[in-house]
């Protein structure tokens, strides 16, 4: 049960973290930040601006992450599919979790 819970709660942050790259993130803290200076304007000061920007920072960087991620998995789907010698599941690893995919890259080189 532990292992289900660990694995059910791996599987959410890692789905969370795509949701953060997606760009319709970047509307949910632009309107945070229109709904905080309208509602509660007497606490929108300077604070309020870092934290907002803070945030889209955070998100700018989510996203080329993301990005320059989904770019290599990209190129690496393409030259396992064109090497003969290569395992087919290794073109579906990306969707494991870090843990997973740390297991395989152990397994692998102890086989070296």
């Amino acid at each position: 049960m532990l292992v289900t819970a660990r694995n059910s709660i791996g599987r959410s942050i890692t789905q969370f973290g795509s949701l953060v790259s997606h760009p319709l993130a970047f509307l949910v803290v632009a309107a945070y930040g229109v709904c905080w200076f309208l509602l509660e304007r007497e606490t929108f000061n300077w604070h309020a601006v870092a934290t907002i920007a803070i945030w889209f920072m955070t998100l700018f960087i989510q996203r080329l992450e993301h990005r320059d991620t989904q770019a290599i998995q990209a190129k690496l789907d393409e030259l396992l599919h064109v090497q003969t010698a290569a395992r087919n599941e290794l073109t579906r690893i990306d969707k494991e979790e870090p843990e997973e995919i740390e297991r395989h890259r152990a397994e692998a080189t102890k086989n070296d």
